[in-house]
């Protein structure tokens, strides 16, 4: 592994999840999760094709050697099972910016504190180890459920790129932007944290 900003292995521990970085011998887990039609419903891409799931993952592996992009399987603690994934990329380390995307969970982890706390370990990682000054996020735009997930932590809404995808259909998408800055993360821990404390003791 080259010298990059973000330094392999990564391992990032939450109360209930854990994220290992992914390789090659996660994948047929990572798979078998991705396998509810439901998770895909609103998103531009179904991992639960093989032939769509296996070159994309495949290639998050080959991109962590440039240090583009840094994938992790999400490992719930109780069971050490592989129940999604999580990455950073866009990773600019001269600029000190980088996002946090392709996350997904099994749908009986929806409503959780489980992204909650991925986007902790994750967010805590960015800007207190790295030193990130912004961390993005994005969705498409009619992603309303990702959306809220987003703005549910802090991410600031900073507008609409029109058309700036083509979906696998062929059809161009919209994708809506978010930001977290350095100077916010302190407020935003907080209220992640808070959220993670209701959900906890529901």
């Amino acid at each position: 592994m080259k010298n990059h900003w973000i330094q392999h292995p990564l391992v990032l521990k939450g109360n209930e999840i854990t994220l290992l970085p992914l390789e090659k011998e996660h994948l047929d887990q990572l798979f078998l999760a991705a396998s509810n039609k439901e998770i895909w419903e609103l998103t531009s891409v179904d991992y639960s094709v093989e032939e769509i799931f296996y070159p994309n993952f495949n290639k998050a592996l080959e991109e962590r050697n440039n240090g583009s992009v840094y994938p992790f399987v999400i490992v719930y603690n109780l069971t050490n099972q592989i129940i999604g994934t999580t990455r950073l990329l866009d990773i600019y380390p001269n600029d000190k910016k980088l996002e946090i995307g392709v996350t997904w969970i099994m749908k009986e982890f929806w409503g959780t504190a489980i992204n909650l706390e991925c986007k902790l370990v994750l967010l805590q990682h960015c800007f207190e180890t790295l030193q990130a000054n912004r961390v993005q996020f994005r969705a498409k735009d009619n992603n309303l459920r990702s959306r809220r997930a987003i703005e549910k932590i802090g991410g600031v809404f900073e507008g609409i790129l029109r058309n700036d995808k083509i979906e696998p259909n062929g059809i161009p998408r919209n994708t809506s932007f978010y930001s977290i800055l350095q100077e916010e993360w302190e407020n935003v821990k907080v209220n992640i944290e808070a959220q993670i404390a209701l959900k906890v003791n529901c």
